[in-house]
């Protein structure tokens, strides 16, 4: 268990092992491995609150001899306990695995669908050349335009968006401010529709946003463009992936190469291209593709997410003994 800067961390090592003065070992256990495992998880706050604090948070060995945690005497219950939460933490591994594969799989899809390496069936029509400025109606809020976070209100009917509240490539309406409505009515270029690309041009530069809904009327800060094809010139979610590339990733970072200002400038798009099929059902065909990963993925992330909430809820009940776990052949 580390004493030393991250304090309070358990782990069961596996192999044998030895460990520097950053860490304690707890051997010739007379508890379940796994069991005093996860109650030195759950005890993790209250190593950290006892800790001395200097150049980093430290606790020493008389500190973790002194803590008291509450443990079954019956050595079967342990295991119990222990199996039950192991199964859930293997779930939740497997879980995560199979996000990481969906993950590779589709950047192996964009890599391959984006740049035509790989054609999906049913269109041949020749590729061309997209420039992005002269392709879209590219706004943004004039300098702040006066606006302070003072007018920022955590309640309101005309959402804010920031790049800070991108998340997962979708605007977080969660942590949106609001303004006052005379503010969302300042500038009509900048009232967010559905189907808008934004990007980020302050600060870390060239995060990326869809727009896919919208909870009320919403306005961008001033750190924020909103990207729209012109007269049909690309499709937005086709647009919005190859924004999300590497292709994108690499343009932004030859921008900022060498600076110390990080600010993406409306000029610096117009020496945007990118090579994309002409077809713009053949966009639409490759941006529902990729569509449908990020879908399954969000499932994965949402399943998972639930699964840790039961695993949390599981401890706080079978860790403090407020629930017991059948013995094995007791009535459910």
């Amino acid at each position: 268990m580390s004493i030393a800067a991250t304090v309070g961390v358990p782990v069961i090592t596996g192999v044998p092992s030895c460990i520097h003065d950053g860490f304690v070992a707890l051997e010739d256990l007379k508890v379940d491995q796994r069991l005093l495992l996860y109650v030195l998880k759950a005890s993790e706050q209250r190593l950290r609150e006892a800790g001395q604090s200097g150049s980093q948070m430290n606790v020493n060995t008389d500190i973790v001899r002194s803590l008291r945690v509450l443990l079954p005497v019956d050595p079967k219950e342990q295991s119990r306990i222990a199996s039950a939460l192991w199964d859930v933490d293997e779930l939740i591994a497997s879980l995560e695995r199979l996000i990481a594969k969906k993950r590779a799989i589709k950047q192996g899809m964009m890599q391959e669908l984006l740049t035509g390496v790989t054609r999906l069936p049913g269109f041949n029509q020749p590729w061309g050349t997209l420039e992005v400025a002269a392709a879209s109606h590219l706004k943004a809020r004039i300098g702040w335009q006066g606006l302070t976070t003072a007018e920022y209100r955590s309640f309101g009917e005309y959402w804010l968006v920031g790049g800070t509240d991108f998340k997962d490539g979708l605007v977080d309406w969660s942590t949106t401010p609001y303004v006052d409505k005379w503010r969302f009515e300042q500038d009509s270029n900048i009232q967010l529709r559905r189907g808008d690309i934004l990007v980020t041009k302050d600060g870390t530069i060239g995060k990326v946003a869809f727009v896919d809904s919208l909870p009320g009327p919403a306005t961008l800060n001033s750190g924020v463009f909103v990207m729209r094809p012109k007269r049909a010139a690309y499709d937005s979610r086709f647009m919005y992936f190859l924004l999300c590339s590497r292709m994108f990733e690499e343009f932004v970072a030859g921008l900022s190469a060498g600076s110390t200002i990080n600010h993406l400038y409306q000029r610096d798009l117009a020496t945007l291209t990118f090579h994309a099929p002409t077809d713009l059902d053949e966009q639409k065909a490759i941006a529902t593709a990729l569509l449908d990963v990020d879908r399954e993925i969000t499932v994965l992330v949402s399943r998972l997410q639930s699964i840790r909430r039961i695993k949390l809820g599981m401890m706080q009940e079978l860790l403090t003994g407020r629930v017991r776990l059948p013995k094995e052949g007791d009535p459910a």
